[in-house]
Parts: structure tokens; C-alpha cells; sequence
């Protein structure tokens, strides 16, 4: 039998805890792509002013002249934003390395409803009442946790049908918790996903203006992580939290 390895040391983060570190993420990538969109049209404008300024030249002359000052206006402002673009990479890279290690804490559905309401009076009073409960009535019950989004009644009934053999369980745990906590594992999967895309895409987008080269290895893994991240199949928007995790 395969025994998984306790994550030990790992940073937790609650489902809002999430949430924030995907709206700083989102913010911190939106304002680098609005200052590499200002610097960009900043250069158009310049190549316009220049070649503006030669129209009497020959246009073999004008492409060579509006190239050389273009590039060195670029330069100018490559040096003069160094520090802030290099910041929001930065700020990128540690949104991303903070929710690294996040996964270990959101594997399943199960595991989440496992933890929740850990050590609640209810909890352990519901356990105790059900310990004697045969295959039928923990159907029942499930049933109605599932009904009535009973977050403590499910978790308990969870930790009663894994002492059973597995040929007398009447429910499927993993459907319960699915049910009740299957969306908001989803929602917290895909924003730690996007959050290491969104990471990827600042250390992409800086680079190509730096260099003036677009990477193609980079952007073909981008577009990866987005089509991982859409097959999830779930909202992000204003994640759904039916309660708060102790």
C-alpha cells in the first residue's frame, strides 16, 4: 500500500487567504501590463514625431534614422524603468512562491471537509451519537448533510464511514464532500494556478521588452497553464464560502 509522505513545515492559507493573494496578483500584473503599454506608446509616438520630422528625406534614409532613434529612445526608457519593472517581476515571483505550497493543504474535497470544524463540540458530539449507526441510517444522514449543507454532520459522518469496512460504506464520502466542498476546492485550485501563470506571464512580458524579442518556449508554457487552469471548469469570480474554516 502507498503511504503519502506528511507535508510537514508547508505555509497554510485559508480559501480567502487565497482569494487575496490572486486580487494582489491580478493587480500587481495589471499595472506592469498598463506601464509596458504607456512605454510602448511612448516608442509609436516617437517613431510618428521622427519620421514626421524627415518626410523630405528619402524614405530608405528615413527607416534607417527613425530605427536608430527609436531604438535609443527605447534604451532611454529601458533604463529609466528598470528598478519598478523589475519590481513587479519580483512581486510576481513571490505571489507565486507563496502559493507553491498551498496544494498540499487543498489535495481534495475531502480533505478539506476532513479539517473542518476539527475539534468543535458539535462535531465530536455527532460522532459519538452515530458511532453505533449501521450503513442505512449513515446514508440517511448524509443524505440530509448534504441537503442542508450540514459542514459538521458531513465531516463527522465521514470519519464514521472510513471505520468501516469498505463493503458496508453506504455513501461515498468523496461524493459528499464533493457536493459540499467541490466548487470552493475548485475555485482555490484554479486561483493558485493563476496566480503562477500570472507570474509567468510579468517574467514573459518584461523580458520581451527588455530584449525586444518575444519568447516562444515561454509562451507556448503560458498558454499550457491557461488551458490547465480553464479545465477546471470553474468561476472565479466572487468565490462562493459557504462558511468559515477553523
Amino acid at each position: 500500500m502507498v503511504t503519502r509522505k506528511a507535508t510537514l513545515g508547508t505555509r497554510w492559507a485559508s480559501v480567502m487567504d487565497v482569494a487575496e493573494s490572486l486580487r494582489q496578483a491580478r493587480n500587481n500584473r495589471q499595472t506592469q501590463r498598463r506601464l509596458l503599454d504607456e512605454l510602448e506608446g511612448k516608442v509609436e509616438r516617437r517613431r510618428a514625431d521622427i519620421r514626421s520630422s524627415l518626410a523630405d528625406l528619402p524614405a530608405s534614409q528615413q527607416s534607417s534614422l527613425v530605427s536608430r532613434a527609436a531604438s535609443g529612445f527605447l534604451g532611454e526608457l529601458r533604463r529609466g524603468t528598470a528598478d519598478t519593472r523589475v519590481n513587479h517581476v519580483r512581486k510576481g515571483s513571490l505571489f507565486a512562491a507563496n502559493a507553491a505550497a498551498v496544494p498540499a493543504h487543498y489535495r481534495s474535497p475531502t480533505q478539506m471537509l476532513a479539517r473542518y470544524s476539527l475539534g468543535s463540540e458539535r462535531r465530536s458530539r455527532v460522532l459519538q451519537q452515530i458511532s453505533a449507526s449501521g450503513p442505512a441510517e449513515l446514508e440517511a444522514l448524509a443524505d440530509l448533510a448534504a441537503a442542508t449543507r450540514d459542514m459538521e454532520l458531513a465531516a463527522a459522518l465521514c470519519s464514521r464511514i472510513y471505520e468501516l469496512p469498505s463493503e458496508k460504506r453506504s455513501f461515498s464520502p468523496q461524493e459528499l464532500a464533493d457536493v459540499l466542498l467541490g466548487e470552493e476546492f475548485r475555485t482555490v485550485t484554479r486561483s493558485l494556478m493563476e496566480i503562477e501563470r500570472l507570474a509567468e506571464e510579468a517574467l514573459a512580458d518584461d523580458s520581451a521588452f527588455e530584449t525586444g524579442r518575444k519568447n516562444e518556449h515561454r509562451a507556448l508554457n503560458i498558454a499550457m497553464m491557461r488551458r490547465a487552469e480553464e479545465a477546471i471548469g470553474t468561476a472565479l469570480e466572487q468565490p462562493e464560502i459557504t462558511q468559515p474554516e477553523n
